[in-house]
């Protein structure tokens, strides 16, 4: 595991590491049939070099600072929809009710997602991204890719015989022009979105959340809504979605920090840990929303990798936290003292967040 801020930079941007574990030590076996029966291993998440160019150009664009500025409009109009739902209320839990069903919404317009018949995502999301260290777990992986397969493939078919203005049918597109196999198709669709949606629900909670348990932040950005920009910087530095890492693998042998790591062998770049090392940030370990002339945080990772969706997430998180703040600025948690629970998997994020704050009519 890579924990360093300088090592895990040099070691998401080193070509000779490979994003594809088919060659691993120990797993010949397990890659070769996860191979054969994983539609994600034909993403772009487990691609090197020119394959990986060439799925990445084909949504790019789709991603671009000009897109997601005209898509703000949207997100501010969901992000307002979901709070006027509990304005009257007095209380939610910004898990099921805000942090995951505004995410979910944006993309759907995006990628061209119905909402009639569309499968519980969050519950899918979870069989994903949980690591595979045990039978039960590789069941419910394989359930989940199994249940979005089966979503995906007829509303492709459709696209493909009347295409619309999304993301979808600019892919299917680009399969007739034989830019991209069917497999890499379904692939891509689901990438793009479970990956843009459960970690920008985990953003926003663990930014509310990290918020919450600081006061003197919260207040901070509330009477300043000028701090947002670096203030969501400073939150995906602090406690970003990513914590346990990205994985890399070594093609041959590879010295990294001193230590020499055999070919065959996986690398875990500890994003999280890097976010807060002393040797790059001032009281790493302390949350501060006015934060200024920093490194760049790690939280989407680095290098030709660097999340796609990143300006999307930021735009999300800006607009839905901002938004939240200025509606209900007596924001506070149901019970400050609850060891609140974390969503299962790979990602770090919120299973429930209950608030309360004076009804709104």
């Amino acid at each position: 595991m890579v924990t360093g801020y300088d090592e895990a930079v040099a070691a998401l941007t080193d070509p000779r590491l490979s994003s594809s574990p088919v060659g691993v030590n120990g797993l010949e076996e397990e890659m070769a049939h996860q191979e054969r029966t994983n539609v994600l291993m034909s993403s772009m998440l487990v691609a090197d070099g020119e394959n990986h160019t060439r799925l990445r150009n084909l949504v790019s664009k789709a991603f671009t600072f000009r897109r997601v500025e005209a898509l703000a409009p949207r997100v501010q109009a969901h992000t307002d929809a979901l709070l006027d739902a509990i304005a009257k209320r007095g209380s939610a839990d910004l898990v099921s009710e805000f942090a995951l069903p505004l995410p979910m919404a944006v993309l759907s317009e995006l990628i061209g997602i119905p909402a009639e018949g569309q499968p519980d995502f969050a519950r899918l999301a979870v069989g994903l991204i949980m690591p595979p260290n045990t039978p039960e777990r590789l069941a419910k992986g394989a359930r989940a890719r199994a249940e979005l397969t089966e979503f995906f493939e007829p509303l492709i078919a459709a696209r493909k015989a009347d295409p619309k203005d999304d993301l979808l049918s600019a892919l299917c597109a680009a399969q007739a022009e034989e830019k991209i196999s069917d497999r890499e198709l379904t692939a891509m669709a689901i990438l793009l979105t479970l990956a843009g949606h459960e970690t920008t629900a985990s953003l926003i909670a663990n930014g509310v959340h990290a918020l919450l348990r600081h006061p003197e932040q919260f207040a901070a950005l509330r009477d300043d809504p000028s701090l947002l920009p670096g203030a969501i910087e400073e939150l995906l530095r602090y406690e970003g979605p990513v914590s346990r890492g990205v994985a890399r693998f070594t093609v041959d042998a590879y010295e990294i920090g001193g230590v020499t790591v055999p070919p065959g062998e996986m690398i875990i770049i500890g994003l999280a840990a890097a976010n807060r090392d002393p040797a790059r940030y001032d009281r790493p370990d302390i949350l501060d929303v006015a934060r200024r002339e920093v490194p760049q945080q790690l939280a989407f990772g680095h290098g030709v990798h660097f999340c796609l969706g990143a300006p999307l997430a930021r735009a999300e998180a800006r607009i839905a936290i901002g938004t939240l703040l200025r509606r209900f600025p007596d924001l506070r948690l149901a019970d400050p003292d609850a060891d609140l629970s974390r969503r299962e998997g790979i990602l770090r994020g919120m299973a429930t967040l209950p608030v309360t704050f004076t009804p709104q009519a």
